[in-house]
């Protein structure tokens, strides 16, 4: 950088902030580094004492600042993903679509390695709506050396974006409610309106509640007929207990089904389950998913949805931050549980 006349400054850009003071209200900055002066701006500069500043010299090989950042931006983003605005440097994703927020944390750490790069995400596997901020990308420096910006690019050439939204598929639900104590009546169905928000919100809908007894037959007659009306996913209600042979995961292996898993390293959400009936996904709900604001089924269902299938592995990962902290007014997903 190098010192000049606020006269001569036209055109040239701000190395360092500069402060307003106003007696009796505060101060704040009236011009930020990276700023472009204009002619404008050469009577505010004087008036605030400043004759001479201090200006971004042109360097072979080195980027602005601003520059920079979108070049980044451009190497992170995959699809659904908007790029913002430089604001101060900094350049940043968002949304342009509702789906599953994606983050190749293999990739960012690649890229974060870049010496006067920085990039900052959110946590990846969550439901976002449009418009929601994903990450942020600027450099430390005014200017940084081309070349960092050509090792950010070889990265992603390499891994694909680091940041995506993948769209969720709108899927035809079909709902097995079991127990004798709902089937007769005893008690009302509490489930089923839960299930149609939470999938509705999502993009998909029940299509169908079928409530049956405790009875193997009646499960599995249930299941075959969602089937058979074209249900693409299946969620079995009530029953989940610590029984390895629950009705509910021999029902779905008379239908052929795969059993993925029977439990979660979840709390709440421990008695999870997750099958597949040939490309069907069966999502075995307990109960804490009518009355906990978090649960299983946000940690498992949006990514169902965006097509990805998933393994016991992918459960199984989700015992580091699986423990939600009941906090007394629940930020779910701006929060650690299920984050890993």
């Amino acid at each position: 950088m190098r010192s000049v006349s606020v006269l001569e400054a036209q055109g040239m850009v701000l190395c360092h902030d500069i402060t307003r003071i106003v007696p009796g209200e505060g101060k704040g900055p009236a011009f930020r580094k990276g700023h472009v002066v204009t002619d404008e701006d050469i009577p505010v500069l004087l008036r605030l004492g400043k004759e001479h500043i201090h200006v971004w010299e042109p360097v072979e090989n080195a980027v602005h600042e601003d520059e920079a950042a979108l070049a980044i931006a451009a190497a992170l983003a995959g699809e659904g993903v908007r790029i913002g605005r430089p604001c101060e440097g900094r350049v940043d994703l968002t949304a342009d679509r509702p789906g599953l927020l994606v983050v190749d944390k293999d990739a960012l750490r690649r890229c974060n390695s870049v010496e006067e790069v920085t990039i900052a995400t959110l946590h990846g596997d969550i439901a976002v709506p449009p418009g929601k901020v994903l990450a942020g990308a600027r450099v430390v420096p005014l200017a940084v050396a081309r070349d960092r910006l050509d090792r950010v690019a070889a990265v992603t050439a390499e891994t694909g974006p680091v940041v995506s939204v993948l769209p969720f598929r709108a899927l035809r639900v079909g709902v097995v409610t079991t127990g004798s104590e709902v089937y007769h009546g005893r008690i009302a169905d509490r489930f089923g309106p839960v299930l149609r928000r939470k999938f509705s919100e999502l993009g998909s809908a029940v299509t169908r509640q079928i409530i049956v007894s405790d009875d193997l037959d009646m499960i599995v007659g249930a299941m075959t007929r969602l089937l058979g009306e074209g249900a693409e996913m299946l969620a079995v209600t009530g029953g989940m207990s610590v029984d390895a042979d629950d009705l509910s995961p021999t029902a779905i292996r008379s239908l052929g089904g795969d059993i993925v898993t029977y439990g979660a390293p979840t709390f709440p959400g421990a008695m999870f389950m997750l099958a597949y009936v040939g490309e069907v996904p069966v999502v075995g709900l307990p109960g804490c998913v009518m009355y906990h604001e978090a649960s299983i089924f946000d940690l498992t269902v949006p990514r169902i949805l965006a097509g990805k299938r998933l393994t016991r592995a992918d459960i199984v990962e989700l015992g580091y931050g699986g423990l939600c902290g009941k906090c007394p007014q629940c930020r779910f997903p701006d929060c650690g549980f299920g984050r890993h």
